[in-house]
């Protein structure tokens, strides 16, 4: 695994505090003797139902339910989901427990690996041939799941700070200080609230051309 373990403090904030500082981190999911990688260039942030207002797109908006029970567990849990019926999507449990909190990561920079070998699987995962173009692979929060080959029976609920497990979010030291800020996209409500970050000018970012917003600057 590339880098370091991230502390469980690291997401015991409110997600869109998180949210910024977790882009250049790396998600790693150890399979099948290898590990698929990749650095975390764009997520969104969805507020707990505590939040006033609440955030009618945030899958915990009205409470706890058997499907949503991760983002109200500990922070730093993965929350997968299946979206029309056939895709997953994964999202990471933030702040207190019982909160509510989560991000959503939306796109990687898929890692190489050794020899490129982690490139050859994921485009396999993906149904591409190899050497697909990294935007394939892993721009879009279906695209990134299914690249790494993560589903919700197998990592719902993994705790993504824990050494033993085969998925973790990891720190190796790769840092940027200028993060764009936006409109979440894909959604139905809320949708003027700024809380999706990307890295400006990334070519995994979703419709990195068409990318418009304000920069921050990260301490």
């Amino acid at each position: 695994m590339p880098g370091r373990l991230l502390p469980r403090s690291f997401f015991e904030e409110p997600p869109e505090h998180v949210a910024p500082h977790l882009l250049g981190k790396v998600l790693a999911h150890r399979t099948g003797g290898e590990v698929l990688a990749g650095r975390i260039v764009e997520v969104e942030a969805y507020l707990g139902p505590h939040n006033d207002p609440p955030d009618p797109a945030a899958h915990s908006h009205r409470g706890p339910t058997p499907r949503n029970q991760v983002l109200f567990g500990p922070a730093g849990h993965a929350y997968v989901y299946v979206i029309y019926g056939m895709y997953f999507c994964m999202n990471v449990s933030c702040e207190a427990e019982g909160r509510g909190g989560g991000i959503l990561l939306r796109a990687l920079e898929p890692m190489p690996g050794p020899n490129g070998a982690a490139l050859a699987r994921m485009a396999l995962n993906r149904g591409l041939a190899p050497g697909a173009r990294a935007s394939l692979l892993t721009s879009g929060p279906g695209r990134l799941c299914q690249a790494l080959g993560l589903n919700r029976k197998t990592h719902n609920g993994l705790d993504l700070v824990d050494s033993a497990s085969p998925l973790q979010i990891r720190d190796d030291g790769w840092a940027t200080s200028e993060v764009m800020v936006t409109a979440r996209i894909g959604i139905h409500e809320a949708v003027d609230w700024p809380l999706r970050f990307a890295l400006p000018g990334h070519h995994c970012v979703s419709g990195a051309k068409s990318l418009t917003g304000r920069c921050i600057f990260l301490d």
